[in-house]
Order: C-alpha cells, then sequence, then structure tokens
C-alpha cells in the first residue's frame, strides 16, 4: 500500500497495537477501558497471537515506523448477555470467526486501511478454515464506522431498534470467504 505496510502483528508489534486500540476506546468510543470489554486489549498477544485460528494485523506507517491501525480475528461469536440472545445463537462460539478491532488512527484514515485490513483478515479466516460465519459489530457512533459497515456486510440486528435501545451497537454478517489452499512448506 504504498506508505503503509499491513501485516500479521508480532511480540514486537504489541504496544503501538495496544496504543492504537486503547487510544480508540478513550477517543472514538468512549468508554475508556472496561476489562469485560477489553481485557485483549491489555494482553494482544495471549488473545490474538498464541490460538492458531486468531490473528492480530497492524498497519505500519512506513515513513514513521508508527503502527496506525489493527485489526483482528477472534474464534468466538458474541456472548448474551449483552447481546441479543438469538444474536448470539445465530452466531456460535467455535464456528464463528469474529472481526474486531478494527481501528484507524484519525490521521491516517481516507486511504484505504480499514478495506485492506477486511480484506486480510478474510483470507486469514477463509485460510484457517473451520469457519461457518463471519461477524462483526459495530458502535454507530464512531464517526464513519456504521457507513463503512454498510459497504461490506449485511445488517443483522441494529441494536437501537429493539425495545430500549440494546446497547445501540449494530451487528452484520459478512460472507464467508472460500476456503483458500494452504501453501505447501
Amino acid at each position: 500500500m504504498g506508505e503503509y505496510e499491513i501485516r500479521a502483528a508480532g511480540d514486537g508489534d504489541v504496544d503501538g497495537a495496544r496504543a492504537v486500540m486503547l487510544d480508540t476506546v478513550y477517543r472514538d468510543l468512549r468508554s475508556g477501558y472496561v476489562p469485560r470489554w477489553h481485557a485483549d486489549i491489555i494482553d494482544p498477544a495471549t488473545a490474538y497471537l498464541r490460538p492458531e485460528r486468531c490473528t492480530l494485523l497492524v498497519a505500519e506507517h512506513v515513513a514513521s515506523g508508527e503502527i496506525v491501525a489493527t485489526g483482528a480475528v477472534r474464534d468466538r461469536g458474541p456472548a448474551s448477555p449483552p447481546n441479543p440472545r438469538w444474536v448470539a445463537d445465530r452466531f456460535p462460539s467455535g464456528t464463528t470467526a469474529q472481526l474486531c478491532r478494527i481501528y484507524v488512527r484519525p490521521e491516517h484514515r481516507r486511504n484505504g486501511l480499514a478495506r485492506a485490513l477486511v480484506r486480510e483478515l478474510t483470507d486469514f479466516v477463509a485460510t484457517a478454515g473451520g469457519y461457518e460465519r463471519l461477524y462483526l459489530h459495530t458502535d454507530p457512533a464512531v464517526p464513519g464506522a456504521e457507513p463503512f459497515w454498510r459497504s461490506l456486510a449485511q445488517e443483522v440486528c441494529d441494536e437501537r431498534e429493539l425495545p430500549g435501545g440494546g446497547q445501540g451497537i449494530v451487528h452484520f454478517e459478512l460472507p464467508l470467504p472460500a476456503p483458500l489452499a494452504v501453501p505447501a512448506r
């Protein structure tokens, strides 16, 4: 991508990835760090680098060497509560790949990084195999997030339309990519 390099994160990328994620939950999501929601941010190596069917990608700004974007896949679906039971049932853990932590620093947005991360993450899901669904949720209060996901995925549930508004998040499903052949080593 020219001025950016997207790659699978290694141990040396964890601090930069964590900084992008924490900045996003404080600045854009305005929730701050909430342990039950964000434990993976504090220890991304355990959450994404060690499990075989999970991954964390980073985008490095080549000129500065700074990690400016993240994206991850985890091998579990949404929990109920806090999500609606029928959403959790549709996306069971183990057979659901969940896209998460797709965050881009504001000064690097509108450069195609999020779309490139999603493309790489869906390729990972296809190569990992064993997944039956590809799920994500987003907070529509984050600038640009909802229209971005609507351009790529199918809405499953907009909690703002539920009695009481739920958590106010929107759940999406992406088309599951065809399995990719794993290259011989």
